[in-house]
């Protein structure tokens, strides 16, 4: 007996639990179920003290403040390293290891730029991301309104990205580049997207994982020219990072301030939170935001595409990192993931609907032979 197929509400293909049979439609049903309650750890989670400031306070001096001061400082004249460390150190900021001093990539862009001329390149780099990913779900919905109303959802996951006083802030550019490099992914031609991903990387070195994630996803399915191009994107940030970790050490004293590490260990309700704060989601009341976090990772996990199973495994890398390693005062890292998230929420009632027809549904078309 063969399970009559479903016409997809939304999109144009069924989702990836379309033709589940009865044990695995309860298995993701059960799945589902727990990821829902899991969300609701957000409740034990603390809200970060900076978190309506936008960064970590220390003696009233914010990290936006602090970023701002160190583009004022190159764009009249002084060398990144010697600004950066003298700013972070008047702020008593830890300056061990390396990586607490930011690359300098995006304030000596910043600083040899206007200042009117940054807010409009970040305003650019917006509306190419939401482009990107209109051209990108071109095909993927059977009609003009869910595509419509995918928009809204990247709108919503943009709010940060677009306040002025965060331009400085490494994690907004490096996350709307992130963006765009998985609007612009096309397994035949990978260049633009390892390219994109390799200057997020450069901007602010976590988003490094992307790449790693890459990486690994081109190696399982087997391409080749791809594992190339992602591998050569690796190496070129391990080379950045190995300069910029040079010559942070030139300016860095004994007793300069240690990082006190990242392993916060502060749980799922902190990934949970991080994203309610870093998109659109901080305007509705918790215990509507944080379900639509678990429904959003849901939605994504449906898309049956390559690229739908790529953005899961990003989203769970970043969500372990976040889990693991997050401490309150870097709550930001979400904003790396945070354009693209809430998209995920189009593909819901697609697959809730082949969901509920796998576990209840008992339809069947029966196929029989007739001898004459």
């Amino acid at each position: 007996m063969l399970r009559r197929p479903l016409v997809p509400l939304w999109i144009a293909r069924p989702s990836r639990f379309a033709g589940l049979n009865v044990r695995d439609g309860w298995l993701v049903v059960v799945a589902l179920v727990g990821l829902l309650l899991a969300t609701l750890l957000v409740f034990a989670t603390p809200v970060p003290a900076a978190a309506t400031e936008g960064a970590r306070a220390t003696d009233g001096q914010t990290d936006i403040a602090l970023y701002d001061g160190i583009v004022e400082a190159v764009r009249h004249g002084a060398s990144y390293y010697p600004a950066a460390i003298d700013a972070m150190r008047a702020g008593d900021y830890p300056l061990r290891p390396f990586v607490t001093v930011r690359l300098p990539t995006l304030a000596v862009v910043e600083a040899a730029l206007p200042g009117p001329v940054v807010l409009m390149l970040l305003d650019l780099l917006a509306a190419t991301v939401v482009v990107a990913w209109w051209v990108r779900l071109r095909g993927v919905f059977t009609r003009l309104p869910p595509r419509i109303v995918a928009m809204m959802l990247l709108a919503a996951g943009l709010i940060p990205f677009v306040q002025p006083s965060l331009s400085a802030f490494h994690e907004i550019w490096a996350g709307l580049l992130l963006a765009l490099s998985l609007a612009l992914y096309r397994s035949r031609d990978p260049l633009p997207a390892i390219a994109i991903g390799l200057a997020a990387a450069v901007i602010r070195e976590t988003a490094g994982l992307y790449l790693i994630v890459m990486l690994a996803m081109a190696l399982v399915e087997g391409r080749g020219r791809e594992v190339i191009g992602w591998a050569i994107a690796c190496v070129l940030l391990a080379v950045v990072l190995a300069l910029h970790a040079h010559a942070v050490a030139a300016f860095v004293r004994p007793l300069d301030p240690v990082s006190p590490g990242w392993s916060g260990q502060l749980g799922f309700g902190f990934f949970v939170r991080t994203m309610t704060l870093s998109t659109g989601l901080a305007l509705l009341p918790m215990w509507l935001a944080a379900p639509l976090v678990g429904l959003s990772l849901f939605g994504w996990a449906a898309w049956h595409t390559g690229l739908g199973l790529r953005i899961v495994v990003l989203l769970s890398g970043y969500t372990l990192v976040l889990s693991v390693f997050g401490r309150l005062d870097t709550f930001y890292w979400g904003l790396l993931i945070a354009p693209v998230l809430l998209v995920g929420l189009i593909f819901v009632p697609d697959a809730l609907r082949d969901l509920s027809s796998a576990v209840f549904d008992r339809r069947r078309i029966t196929v029989k032979r007739i001898v004459r």
